[in-house]
């Protein structure tokens, strides 16, 4: 008997010693106890091409009962007598019960002679023996075997039906409905219960038994007239025959279970391939998101109006509070849903996600940084941008105010400069004219400054590309002209009065020493006048500093950190209105063309990269907790466990980078009492600092540069040189893992199969739910085997597959 209670199967040969004192069965029982062994032999032996009629006579030689238990058992007994002497049959009935003793069951009373000689009594005892043996012990339902599991598979199977209460192997099954219900419960087109009534058990018996032998290959063991005959069906009788029922639809029980495994494998599949499906999806809009907004940051060709630079400057704002903010939650999402996928691959014995070629998270992470560098300059230049329109648009309004105040007095100057009027004047009007002509000569020389400041700030703006300087040079031109024309036209005006004068000497000296006079006021009012409307421009105003600290300090259990960490972040995103106070009162200063503040060296750029950075990180190491407690869950690690792998990898991770090198991870490894192994190539393998050598050497370790190169490649199958407190939880709570394996996946299909080396589509769409039945023909290959037939499916390979080569 293997590993099985041999305590328990004697509980069950008590009975045989009730033989001894009573001598003989009760009649009825003795007789269905004849034909329902009679039938169970018979069901085993014409596999063998044989059978018994008489079961008291046809096993007195010994050859038959041989031959039954070499077929229910698979094994061989050793050679059978020929001679038909009594020694003989003596001599083949003992290695038969040599064979059941060496099971691991009692004898008692059963002896080859009484056999030999026919007895009844000892016959029946000895084919329950084996029966008990063979087809009812091995029967184990939740912790239970034998008589008791048995007993609870039948009331399993038949708690739903109405009238069906199985207590016992006796009178519980009387009515027949017992019978029927594990029937219609596994072959429900088989039995229709719902017309089976109580008080018809003959009926029901006779149904039961009549299926049983035709659909199930249960050979009829009972007449239903010795069942309801008797007031106590006999209980040997009525467990051998249920027994062939469980034996019947075992088969089915365990395609059920594999169908279940492969079922539970299928979604973890789909639900992984499903998360990667989305990480792509993600991944490919957030690239090209990245792909399209460089180019528009990087363009810094200037607009020619202010109003279409400020137009500018509010885009890149909706980009920074409206169009950016979105994607920076969507590349943390990646990050935590690549994380994600990634523990839930391992914890399920898949290999690692690898996503396509350009999509890797640190392909994001690259593109990202490329736009946040083109993004950093960008404001700055805009507002530089504006600053010179600005600037522009000063000078520009300037000259034309200088222009037209140029212009103004200009106008009508031309014309009192041709005019004759000295020719008839007398000696005091000639006087007056030539007064009044040096006070026009003063103011002429006071506006040269003037017109050279037209010209000056014509010149500015062609040397700051001012987009309208052709009209500006035209004007600027035709000023200087003029007054090159006012120059030559006063001078020719002043030959003529001053020739005008030696003749009029006596002109009113009065009038001119007014116009003198009058003069140099009139030229300092204009100019007084001209400041006054002139127009400048502060770049100063007093900003708000505003410094934030926020401390996360991790104590206590992983849950305790969890619920920590999203009171944190809670807190934080609470915070966000003030930000938006912020930023609408920096686009206000930015309005107010006032770019310096002496009150903080922070700008909006430092609070605002402080944010994001402040929510990535806390939702990173949200993501890493939950993490923690999926690894720390699935793999049964313990909070005590837990806690000293991260006081043992903070011990080492002494620059609190979050990772350890090589080295600092071999030092926590053996700290934690890890035997790395001996390596005869370099005994000490020992690191290069005094701390880890002084470590390893208190330990009484040598480190195995070959082991532990092993080891990395685990816990760092990328050589980046650093191990993460994830992949050193992995690596230290790998070996307890409770997962399906390649091996259990190729079995289970190997059980829908049948046993054959491939599986049919029908096959798959009998045992399996459709969606994933249509999953694996998807995927499978077509099976080329010798014994391939059409429609043969390749589920080895295939089983490989899930888990990787690696694996088998």
């Amino acid at each position: 008997m293997d590993h099985y209670d041999s305590q328990q199967t004697n509980d069950y040969m008590q009975p045989e010693e009730d033989w001894d004192r009573d001598l003989l069965l009760d009649p009825a029982w003795e007789k269905q106890q004849r034909k329902t062994f009679t039938a169970w032999c018979n069901s085993h032996l014409r596999k063998a091409g044989t059978q018994i009629e008489n079961i008291e006579e046809d096993f007195r030689d010994g050859l038959k009962l041989m031959l039954l238990l070499e077929v229910i058992s698979g094994e061989r007994l050793a050679k059978p007598e020929r001679g038909k002497m009594r020694v003989h049959k003596i001599s083949n009935v003992n290695k038969a019960l040599d064979f059941i003793a060496s099971k691991g069951v009692k004898l008692v009373s059963i002896g080859a002679e009484e056999i030999v000689d026919g007895n009844v009594k000892m016959t029946l005892g000895m084919i329950w023996t084996i029966i008990l043996r063979f087809a009812i012990q091995d029967i184990s339902v939740e912790e239970t075997s034998a008589k008791e599991g048995l007993l609870l598979w039948c009331q399993r199977k038949t708690a739903p039906y109405k009238n069906v209460n199985i207590q016992n192997f006796h009178i519980s099954w009387k009515d027949g409905l017992g019978f029927c219900a594990l029937i219609h419960r596994h072959r429900p087109e088989l039995i229709d219960y719902g017309k089976l009534r109580k008080d018809d058990p003959l009926t029901n018996l006779n149904t039961a038994f009549d299926v049983a032998e035709k659909y199930l290959d249960i050979p009829k063991m009972l007449d239903a007239e010795d069942i309801v005959g008797t007031a106590r069906p006999d209980e040997k009788a009525i467990m051998t025959y249920v027994s062939s029922f469980y034996h019947a639809f075992s088969g089915a029980q365990k395609a059920e279970t594999a169908a279940n495994r492969i079922c539970k494998v299928l979604a973890v599949n789909q639900e992984n391939e499903q998360l990667m499906e989305d990480y792509e999806k993600l991944a490919s809009d957030l690239l090209e998101w990245i792909r399209r907004t460089i180019p528009w940051l990087e363009n810094r060709v200037p607009e020619n109006t202010m109003h279409a630079m400020q137009q500018k400057l509010e885009d890149f704002r909706d980009y920074r509070r409206l169009h950016k903010p979105p994607k920076v939650q969507e590349k943390c999402q990646l990050e935590i849903n690549f994380n994600t996928l990634q523990t839930k691959l391992r914890l399920s014995n898949r290999p690692a996600f690898m996503p396509s070629e350009g999509r890797m998270v640190s392909d994001i992470n690259n593109a990202w940084g490329c736009l946040e560098q083109v993004e950093k300059g960008y404001e700055e230049w805009l507002l530089n941008e504006i600053r010179r329109l600005e600037r522009l648009d000063h000078l520009a309004e300037k000259f034309r105010q200088k222009a037209s105040i140029h212009e103004a007095w200009t106008d009508g100057k031309e014309a009192m400069l041709r005019q004759k009027d000295y020719e008839t004047a007398t000696l005091s009007e000639i006087k007056a004219l030539l007064k009044k002509h040096e006070a026009f000569e003063s103011d002429l020389a006071a506006h040269q400054d003037r017109v050279e400041q037209i010209a000056a700030i014509a010149q500015e703006l062609n040397e700051l590309d001012y987009y309208d300087s052709p009209s500006v040079n035209a004007r600027c031109q035709k000023i200087c002209d003029q007054w090159d024309n006012l120059g030559a036209l006063t001078q020719k005006r002043r030959e003529a009065l001053e020739r005008t004068e030696k003749l009029l000497e006596t002109i009113d000296q009065l009038y001119l020493e007014y116009a003198k006079r009058a003069a140099p006021f009139n030229n300092w009012m204009e100019g007084a006048m001209e400041d006054l409307q002139d127009t400048f421009i502060v770049h100063t105003i007093e900003e708000i500093q505003e410094i934030g600290r926020i401390s996360i300090e991790m104590h206590g259990t992983l849950e305790d950190q969890l619920s920590h960490l999203r009171q944190y972040e809670k807190s934080i995103v609470n915070y966000k209105p003030k930000i938006d106070q912020l930023e609408g009162d920096h686009q206000l200063i930015q309005e107010a063309l006032i770019f310096d503040n002496k009150h903080t060296n922070y700008t909006m750029e430092h609070i605002r990269v402080g944010w994001e950075q402040l929510l990535t990180t806390i939702a990173r190491t949200i993501n890493e907790v939950e993490n923690q407690i999926l690894t720390r869950d699935a793999k049964g690690i313990s909070q005590e466990q837990m806690n000293e792998f991260r006081a043992s990898f903070n011990h080492f991770d002494r620059d609190h980078s979050g990772t350890l090198g090589p080295e600092e991870f071999k030092a926590c490894l053996i700290s934690l009492g890890y035997d790395i192994g001996n390596d005869p190539q370099k005994k000490t393998g020992m690191m290069d600092t005094d701390d880890f050598r002084a470590c390893l050497i208190s330990m009484g370790y040598n480190m195995g540069e070959a082991e532990f190169a092993r080891i990395m490649s685990i816990v760092d199958p990328n050589r980046l040189g650093v191990v993460t407190f994830q992949a050193f939880i992995d690596f230290m709570s790998r070996e307890t893992a409770d997962t399906d394996t390649a091996d259990q996946v190729m079995a289970s299909f190997k059980i829908l199969a049948g046993d054959k080396n491939y599986i049919t589509m029908d096959e798959l769409r009998r045992e399996l739910p459709p969606d994933q039945a249509e999953y694996c023909i998807a995927r499978m290959a077509p099976y080329t085997g010798p014994d391939s037939v059409p429609g043969a499916l390749d589920y080895m390979s295939f089983s490989t597959a899930l888990y990787g080569e690696s694996d088998l």
